[in-house]
């Protein structure tokens, strides 16, 4: 019975319009002060500072102080997980029906879930990493082949730091807009850090779109994964 209990109270407190906004927001994987939030979810700053209060006392997200600011990220990769697969619940009839046709600087063409790529370009990026045998996926795993390591080698990841981490390593996440897995986890993280370090995206401001660059269209498009 307790465990229903907590169960209701987490769904309720995830449920709330306001609330589910911040916390949408917030699942790009950056921290925004209670203002911003307020802003975004169309609420007073005195309503979302008492919104917000109920997610960090339910360990939903987490506060940090810089000088006179406080700001807010979700607590674990696991509550922007939560929040992506809740968009799974969209039913077809209200998604764009052309995925073909999704174009950058869409949420739906490539947006950040947490740490991690989303999107058609992440599931297009995945599905071809698959097609090459880089990632097998084995029981809704993803197995990283001897293939794979050199292929993240070479693109500057070492597979074998991101291993040793208590994290998942290579996790399949299965995709709102295309209701196909992307790549998640510590491999996912590491590999849409390496992007942005290598300059094939950038991160919109204040919002979850990714910008696939001129030059990452070509880079992909030499790996057969554009």
């Amino acid at each position: 019975m307790e465990t229903n209990t907590e169960f209701s109270n987490i769904a309720s407190l995830i449920g709330e319009p306001a609330r589910a906004t911040m916390l949408w927001s917030l699942s790009d994987g950056r921290a925004y002060t209670a203002t911003e939030l307020a802003i975004v979810s169309g609420i007073s700053a005195q309503s979302a500072s008492n919104h917000l209060n109920k997610l960090v006392e339910a360990d939903l997200l987490k506060v940090e102080k810089q000088g006179k600011h406080r700001y807010y990220r979700v607590a674990k990769p696991e509550v922007a997980q939560v929040i992506e697969s809740l968009a799974n619940l969209i039913p077809d009839k209200k998604t764009i029906s052309k995925k073909n046709n999704y174009k950058n600087g869409e949420i739906q063409y490539c947006r950040t879930c947490y740490d991690h790529l989303a999107g058609k370009i992440a599931v297009d990026l995945t599905g071809s990493l698959l097609k090459q045998k880089i990632l097998i996926l084995k029981e809704k795993e993803f197995l990283l082949s001897a293939k794979g390591e050199k292929w993240f080698g070479k693109l500057g990841i070492d597979v074998n730091n991101l291993e040793r981490t208590k994290r998942h390593f290579a996790k399949p996440c299965l995709d709102w807009t295309e209701r196909k897995y992307h790549l998640a986890g510590s491999l996912g993280a590491a590999l849409l850090k390496q992007l942005q370090k290598l300059k094939w995206v950038s991160t919109k401001a204040n919002s979850r779109i990714v910008l696939l660059t001129k030059k990452g269209e070509n880079e992909l498009r030499k790996l057969k994964l554009g």
